[in-house]
């Protein structure tokens, strides 16, 4: 639980810029965490994170004047940041929460976050006894995370275990010498990953997940589709970032042309499914809907379940 007289995470100024969370992919996080905090205090919540708000506050400058609160959004919905961006991350947590606790339901009790960032699964899910989440990134977000849940005294509901790595490069080792077992089936996710990852590292991440996936395993990750067009690189969602926040995705989305990472499990036997956002809109009836020169139609989602063996 959240205790509040701990104020927004007990950081200080010198913890905060410490972090290395105020520039990059860790602007990135907080953008997302406060996405959830919105969409935590909306009535029709898909997903409630808590902690999300804590993150952006306990930031400092870097996030100090973001809205936290659907009453903070001026323009509601409609507005290309906070209202329809922030929505689309609300419904991501909503489904990747749903494919989780779905595969730790189902007897998988091992997860493992790949660049888990703000995220708070450990802490806010309601994991069956016995599941171990671990959580893989970059050792200042970490650190920063850290900071923030222990000043607010929160206590994880799985064991949770950290593990400072850089998914560019080798971080298998570090994995099993936290204790992964790769004889145990083990529920993946790579959230708003792959992205920004080089193609050849996109490809590498996902053969090693593959060979480090016992049967039962299941993978679910993001991609984007081909090369946008000049008319969605000038949509009001990537041009709201990078002016209101300071956050250019665009520059930080990795050019190279994507790798079909679903059809390269396929081959190795993996059942894939690939899925729009807006398909989970329709079925949650809350989220973004597909508009012109829509900066999330090249999104995709794919659900991936290894073979029998």
């Amino acid at each position: 639980m959240v205790r509040a007289d701990r104020g927004w995470g007990g950081m200080t100024d010198a913890t905060r810029e410490s972090t290395g969370v105020a520039g990059g992919v860790g602007q990135t996080a907080l953008l997302v965490a406060a996405a959830r905090a919105i969409e935590a205090h909306r009535p029709d919540a898909l997903a409630r994170d808590p902690y999300a708000e804590h993150f952006v506050r306990a930031a400092g400058r870097a996030s100090a004047h973001w809205p936290v609160r659907p009453q903070q959004v001026p323009g509601g919905d409609a507005d290309p940041l906070w209202g329809r961006l922030g929505r689309y991350f609300g419904l991501r947590t909503r489904v990747l929460d749903d494919f989780l606790l779905a595969r730790a339901r189902a007897g998988t009790r091992q997860v493992v976050l790949l660049g888990a960032g703000l995220d708070s699964r450990a802490y806010r899910l309601d994991w069956p006894p016995g599941c171990t989440v671990f959580e893989i990134d970059q050792g200042p977000i970490l650190a920063f995370k850290r900071g923030v849940l222990d000043g607010l005294g929160a206590a994880p509901r799985a064991e949770r275990v950290t593990i400072a790595a850089d998914l560019r490069r080798d971080w298998t080792g570090a994995l099993a010498a936290a204790g992964f077992d790769p004889a145990r089936p083990t529920a993946w996710l790579a959230e708003g990953l792959l992205l920004y990852l080089p193609s050849a590292a996109e490809r590498l991440l996902v053969e090693t997940v593959a060979g480090l996936s016992a049967a039962g395993s299941a993978l679910a990750y993001e991609v984007k589709l081909g090369t946008e067009s000049a008319a969605v690189r000038d949509s009001p969602v990537y041009s709201a970032a990078r002016l209101r926040i300071g956050v250019d995705l665009l520059a930080l989305f990795d050019g190279e042309p994507r790798p079909d990472t679903a059809g390269d499990l396929t081959a190795r036997g993996w059942s894939t499914t690939v899925r729009t956002p807006f398909d989970f809109t329709s079925r949650y009836g809350r989220g973004p809907r597909p508009e012109r020169h829509d900066a999330l139609a090249a999104n995709r989602w794919v659900f991936a379940h290894a073979p029998d063996r």
